[in-house]
């Protein structure tokens, strides 16, 4: 593989480029887990051929921004809700959002970079600060962990290891079994140099298939929940001749026979503010004919207004609420709003500069003989750090969404992929709730038990499976992989300067 020091840069960059989005065919809905393993063993050959630090921060940059823009083309989907005014914006939102995001693995390829050092630790301080970038995508401006290549696993046994070190561990994981193989081949292609990066892959399939299929089977509970899914598209939803019909076809779908235990309206189900939707909550109670319901809505609390959740009881009543707390930039609110207001600039679904207010923080919501769920509006699903940030332990998690935002392409699709994702990190089943799918019943394990497709009007009963007992990761969290993350990043860069001045 030493050869590619002969190709011109440029056409590296387009090499890399070209691999990163290969790579991204690992998301949903494709699944192709083999293309991200092989982007990732490709690029690291490319990268030890960068002559200097900044041509290899170049190189991850071309290869993250192919990456990212083939799987976060869904983003160009809510510009097309309101084409005429908004349209425009949709290519200038993906370059900006791949080619932001890709900056933090452009720098972690800068970093790791030492000309002349051995190839090897460089190899591995790739894998630690490529590791710790993508944990701090996750965090940083309130964090964006989307497309994270572990999410490549999710329907494979390798994913259940999410239950012991989380989705930044299953990163830093991918990149240990790969990016070493990578940089052994830039030297020769021989038993020699191979055999280390590939006893360490063969042994980690043995492990993850082993520890796979020693977890505790799922266990059936008593009771049975009715997703419900009226699949109102986005450009119909608010519209007055629309949203009666949207509102109807819920209410059909919740009077049906047998009753459930529990019914679950998806985001925003609801076409009035929770302040004047007493007339609505009436009908829907008259239609559950005594039994709960959680359902999406929004309300307003002074100047401030929130994308809420209620739970209404057997007889009606409200007797739960929560507000959603993690806010999509942009899509709900605009960071200096009120600046930005002024220039015309509002997020999608806002209603003033600043848009929606968020809630107090992860919390419980009681849900009577189900027991205690733990709410997750839209997105808040994709932090694995909200959902541990739990003031205690639910008995399930509970998703409502309006996945029409995210179009009918892939979207959708990786969005149930990181639901499946939290489950399998807490142990916990989830109840998820879209307006236009993909609504299911996820179990302990990750494994969807009953769904709707998408773009399907509908209601699904499925039995809520029990909780398996806490996980490793929901007890420790992403701390110790910070840790193990910042001592292999030091290690490796005194290891790389020590040969390096050799």
């Amino acid at each position: 593989m030493t050869p590619l020091r002969g190709w011109p840069f440029s056409l590296r960059l387009f090499a890399a480029a070209a691999l990163g989005a290969v790579g991204a065919f690992g998301q949903a809905p494709h699944g192709y887990w083999i293309a991200t393993v092989l982007a990732l063993i490709l690029i690291a050959p490319v990268f030890l051929a960068s002559e200097t630090r900044a041509r290899a921060g170049w190189v991850g940059w071309f290869f993250a921004t192919g990456y990212f823009a083939h799987a976060l083309s869904w983003i160009i989907e809510p510009f097309q809700v309101d084409a005429q005014r908004h349209a425009w914006m949709a290519p200038f939102a993906l370059v900006f959002m791949a080619g932001g995001l890709a900056l933090f693995w452009a720098v972690a390829f800068r970093l790791s970079r030492h000309v002349g050092a051995t190839v090897l630790p460089q190899g591995i301080l790739l894998v630690a600060t490529l590791s710790l970038a993508e944990l701090a995508r996750g965090y940083v401006l309130t964090g964006f962990p989307w497309a994270g290549v572990s999410q490549a696993w999710v329907d494979t046994p390798v994913v259940q290891v999410l239950s012991l070190v989380g989705p930044y561990g299953l990163n830093a994981l991918t990149f240990a079994i790969t990016i070493p193989i990578g940089a052994a081949l830039f030297q020769d292609i021989s038993l020699h140099r191979l055999a280390g990066p590939m006893g360490f892959a063969l042994a980690f399939a043995i492990l993850v298939v082993g520890y796979a299929s020693a977890r505790p089977p799922v266990q059936e509970g008593p009771h049975t929940v009715r997703v419900i899914q009226p699949n109102a598209p986005q450009h119909q939803k608010w519209d007055p001749a629309y949203a009666p019909l949207f509102f109807a076809r819920q209410i059909d779908f919740s009077a049906a026979l047998p009753k459930p235990d529990l019914i679950v309206w998806p985001e925003t189900a609801v076409p009035a503010w929770l302040g004047s939707a007493q007339p609505f909550l009436e009908a829907i109670a008259d239609a559950a004919q005594g039994t709960p319901v959680v359902l999406g809505i929004q309300r307003g609390d002074g100047p401030r207004i929130y994308n809420s959740m209620v739970y209404l009881d057997e007889t009606g009543q409200r007797a739960g609420l929560y507000d959603k707390h993690h806010l999509a930039p942009f899509g709900e609110y605009v960071p200096f709003g009120d600046l930005l207001g002024r220039f015309g600039i509002r997020g999608l679904a806002a209603t003033t500069g600043h848009g929606f207010s968020a809630g107090a923080g992860p919390d419980l919501l009681d849900i009577g003989k189900l027991g205690k769920a733990l709410p997750l509006i839209c997105y808040e699903a994709v932090f694995a750090q909200d959902v541990n940030g739990a003031p205690g332990r639910s008995d399930f998690l509970l998703q409502i969404t309006n996945d029409a935002w995210f179009g009918t392409r892939s979207g959708p699709y990786q969005h149930l992929a990181q639901a499946r994702m939290r489950a399998i990190e807490q142990g916990l089943p989830m109840i998820r709730s879209a307006n236009t799918g993909i609504s299911a019943m996820i179990d302990p394990l990750g494994q969807i038990t009953a769904s709707l497709t998408l773009g399907k009007a509908g209601y699904v009963d499925a039995n809520l499976p029990l909780p398996q007992r806490p996980t490793v990761y929901s007890r420790i969290g992403d701390s110790p992989v910070l840790l193990v993350l910042l001592f292999l990043t030091t290690s490796a860069w005194f290891s790389v300067r020590r040969f390096r001045n050799n």
